[in-house]
């Protein structure tokens, strides 16, 4: 370690270059990380709020929530701890006072069970057309008291409280009553408007060994369930593959690096055998120097990492994983004293004689 700290010191420039490229590699990987795990989590942490254990949905469906319809008599024939239905739909909401529209999820569920919002502020529902709206929507300007429309209705929906944290398929969830949900989701004329929902949602830690309560139903566990929500499984195999390659980068970089250092030092190697310095020593500082040179790069990394999740717009959905963030940092140190490894073979090979011109 003295060996590789005094050579880094002594050559500024040269190790300089090497911490810059670790800088922008472990910042990268740290960034896509950060992206990945914040469009993971807006897909999915309204349904992360149920706590449930499974779902059922319609077979047609495919496992998609949407897509969905069940008859609400159905959930008196699962056997199940605790069964509550949910209805669902896919809207725009028009903001009086806003150009834009907003894109959202709409749950119709029934008070006080478990799938119900949990408030954070105001109240929740308590009559037709009174909604509870993730907080997200607070920077589109809306407040407890206002009123906004759906694209599908000329309903005006009050707001009488706020949730966190309540996103589905990135988009903000707002909370109704499942009657309320009945009556925009159908037709007033549809006699059994009131006797429908889109799938009912379980809480039993014996999820597997519940049977469907007909043919025309399909129970998912939670994980599996959320891997269907389009776009989520594609997307977190794709941010996976980017920063696993990033890993294979920084090794080999950092890797051809080290081995350029390493052919440019043969003869000072050299000069260090022939006075009977180990081999052993000289490649553990080699490898130490790298060991150096990768944690002031990824430090480096994660401080502008943490820079930039400061100044990043609302609208990015940029979230910090403290878990992550440290695997992150202990793998990319790791693939950089891999990369060189490559580096000790070449130590090993010196010829003493041969590398001070004898």
């Amino acid at each position: 370690m003295f060996l590789a700290w005094n050579e880094i010191k002594h050559s500024k420039t040269r190790f300089i270059l090497i911490i810059s490229v670790m800088v922008l590699v472990s910042y990268l990987v740290f960034f896509l990380g950060g992206l990945a795990y914040g469009l993971a989590q807006a897909n999915r942490t309204s349904v992360d709020n149920w706590k449930a254990d499974g779902i059922i949905l319609n077979s047609e469906a495919n496992g998609n929530l949407t897509g969905s319809t069940i008859d609400l008599p159905l959930a008196k024939k699962v056997k199940a701890k605790k069964v509550t239905p949910l209805g669902q739909s896919t809207s725009v909401a028009t903001i009086p006072g806003q150009s834009d529209k907003v894109n959202i999820q709409v749950f119709g569920v029934m008070k006080n069970q478990f799938i119900s919002p949990e408030i954070t502020e105001g109240n929740v529902f308590s009559k037709k057309n009174d909604v509870v709206v993730d907080d997200s929507l607070k920077e589109n300007g809306i407040a407890i008291g206002d009123t906004f429309s759906l694209s599908n209705s000329d309903e005006k929906l009050k707001v009488t409280g706020f949730t966190t944290n309540s996103k589905f398929n990135t988009a903000p969830v707002v909370y109704m009553s499942l009657a309320n949900w009945q009556d925009l989701k159908f037709t007033q004329k549809d006699p059994n408007r009131q006797e429908r929902a889109s799938a009912l949602i379980i809480k039993d830690n014996q999820i597997n060994q519940l049977k469907s309560p007909s043919k025309d139903q399909i129970i998912y566990n939670m994980p599996d369930f959320i891997n269907k929500i389009p776009g989520y499984k594609p997307q977190n195999l794709t941010f996976g593959l980017m920063i696993g390659f990033l890993f294979v980068i920084a090794a080999f970089v950092i890797g051809i690096f080290i081995y350029v250092l390493t052919l440019q030092k043969v003869n000072m190697f050299g000069v260090m055998k022939a006075q009977g310095i180990p081999t052993s020593y000289i490649a553990r500082g080699n490898v130490a120097q790298t060991f150096i040179l990768a944690t002031i790069g990824v430090a480096i990394g994660l401080s502008l990492t943490s820079l930039t999740a400061v100044l990043l717009p609302s609208a990015v959905p940029y979230q910090t994983n403290y878990l992550f963030l440290g695997a992150f940092s202990l793998v990319l140190i790791g693939v950089a004293i891999l990369g060189s490894l490559f580096s000790v073979r070449t130590i090993v090979k010196i010829d003493p004689l041969q590398a001070i011109g004898g």
